[in-house]
């Protein structure tokens, strides 16, 4: 009987090793200051700090203690952050001004305004070439400002309306095309389109993350899709379905889950089996509208923003 026991527990230990968590469950409710409608969020993982486009501000959070510890106000239509610690700068997409906005990473203090496209929306920082890429929503392309004196160096035009970007770090920025139902990678040194990819069954791509390691790429599609995408070939090598609004994506390389928020209030996770194929987890309930999202890789924490009355909440969610 004990050495049926043992083996017992051993199959049991062998099956359960790598196995998706049961779920994840909110755990805080951090109401924000401000007024007005929100868009993406950045984690500083390094600094501690989380970055949440709100109206004509940023708001900054403490990650670990989630006490509100600053903003960065006076601005136009805020959409995006983006930092470049090595610079310790970061950087604001200000739509309604056609600017980025540079602001000091320690202080908060505001360096500079750069003029970029029309509409600029989201933005990324890319480590190969020490460039900042804005994303024109209007302008159909992409701004590239040198980091190191926040000069513009080019612009790239994409055939579209940009909507979400990565970047691998290795010279290489991705964004979709929502109305071009298009994958887009730009090589970060010559400011050059090298491939752009469709991405059906996937319609109207609006987020984006990227699993480095194994050169997957995860969509979030208005056509109530999650599409997993090989990065080197651009091949869609599988869909899901999900909600209404998609509108950000992020994957935990530890726990290897890909999520996707929506505006119909939930979080759809899935469990990356291999690199092409994964199992859906429980969907995670937030706040109906509560669109965007980020994670915290440290802490492994879903942050998500969602007005729950006429106050604006930080929701807090934890395995």
């Amino acid at each position: 009987m004990k050495i049926a026991a043992a083996i017992l527990a051993a199959v049991l230990t062998l099956f359960s090793v790598g196995a998706p968590s049961p779920g994840y469950h909110m755990v805080k409710k951090v109401p924000l200051p401000g007024a007005g409608g929100w868009d993406y969020l950045t984690v500083d993982e390094a600094a501690r700090r989380l970055y949440i486009a709100h109206a004509t501000q940023v708001v900054v959070v403490d990650a670990d203690s989630l006490a509100v510890v600053g903003s960065i106000t006076d601005l136009a239509g805020v959409h995006g952050v983006a930092v470049a610690p090595e610079f310790n700068r970061g950087y604001i997409t200000d739509g309604g001004s056609d600017s980025v906005t540079v602001f000091d990473l320690k202080t908060l203090g505001k360096i500079a305004d750069v003029k970029v496209g029309q509409k600029p929306d989201a933005i990324v920082y890319d480590p190969a070439s020490k460039r900042i890429f804005a994303m024109n929503g209007d302008g159909d392309s992409s701004t590239a400002i040198n980091a190191a004196d926040n000069k513009v160096v080019g612009t790239v035009a994409l055939g579209g309306g940009p909507e979400f970007t990565v970047a691998d770090g290795h010279g290489s920025v991705f964004v979709n095309l929502e109305e071009k139902n298009e994958l887009l990678r730009i090589d970060s040194a010559t400011l050059t389109v090298t491939n752009r990819w469709p991405v059906a069954p996937c319609q109207a791509p609006s987020s984006l993350a990227l699993d480095n390691a194994n050169h997957r790429l995860f969509l979030g599609c208005r056509s109530k899709v999650m599409a997993v995408v090989n990065a080197e070939t651009g091949a869609v090598v599988a869909s899901y379905p999900i909600g209404d609004h998609a509108d950000a994506t992020h994957f935990d390389p530890a726990a290897k889950i890909a999520f996707t928020s929506t505006g119909d209030g939930n979080i759809f996770a899935f469990h990356q089996d291999s690199p092409d194929a994964y199992t859906a987890l429980p969907v995670i309930p937030t706040l109906k509208g509560a669109k965007t999202m980020t994670i915290d890789k440290k802490t492994q924490r879903l942050f998500v923003p969602g007005r729950d009355g006429n106050q604006l909440f930080l929701l807090v969610f934890e395995q």
